[in-house]
């Protein structure tokens, strides 16, 4: 199983940035009372919760045992495949449909997901990016100078005017934002002024 990746932030400074582990010992050397660490998944933004209590070999061991746990055991469907079951709520026609399809209902839904996910993947992609830029944003940039104009901008897909609205902001920030927002903004131009 390949390791979370993640980012470290005391206030406005990047402590660290890659595997769990090496940030976690990273964030615990230059731990203290004034730190104000934030610790986010490296792509989605999502907040990481680590026990920082005691030395940095209980940290690890701490870490590594919650890593390595094996996964609750799975409740009905095919496990071997992934596949478990849920119930999905329809009309009397629409299961009929189904139950009329070459395979049955599971098969015709799975092909029906399949296609919808494949017509949908850059939309969902960018939609998942905006999402990690905006939980970041939320979470250490709240008290910034244009935060609500920079989250107008991300959501108009206005590159020029998000770039040039964080410029001024914490290099480690803003580096980070710009990171995440990367793929969003269709080569936007950074040089533009507000």
């Amino acid at each position: 199983m390949p390791s979370a990746q993640i980012i470290a932030f005391d206030g406005d400074h990047c402590i660290a940035s890659g595997d769990i582990a090496d940030v976690a010992v990273r964030v615990k050397q230059v731990l203290s009372p004034q730190s104000q660490i934030l610790l986010f998944e490296l792509e989605t933004s999502r907040p990481v919760e680590i026990d920082f209590r005691g030395s940095v070999a209980d940290v690890t061991t701490r870490l590594k045992n919650s890593l390595s746990s094996e996964p609750a055991p799975r409740g009905p469907g095919r496990p071997k495949l992934g596949v478990v079951a849920r119930e999905v709520t329809l009309l009397p026609r629409h299961w009929e449909w189904l139950a009329a399809q070459p395979g049955g209902a599971s098969v015709t839904l799975r092909k029906l997901i399949e296609d919808a996910r494949r017509k949908t993947a850059a939309k969902d992609e960018a939609r998942e990016r905006q999402e990690s830029v905006h939980r970041f944003l939320s979470a250490i940039a709240g008290n910034k100078p244009h935060y609500e104009d920079v989250l107008r901008a991300l959501y108009a897909n206005d590159g020029a005017r998000f770039h040039a609205l964080i410029a001024d902001w914490p290099t480690d920030v803003r580096r980070h934002l710009e990171r995440l927002a990367s793929d969003l903004f269709d080569g936007a131009c950074v040089t533009t002024t507000i």
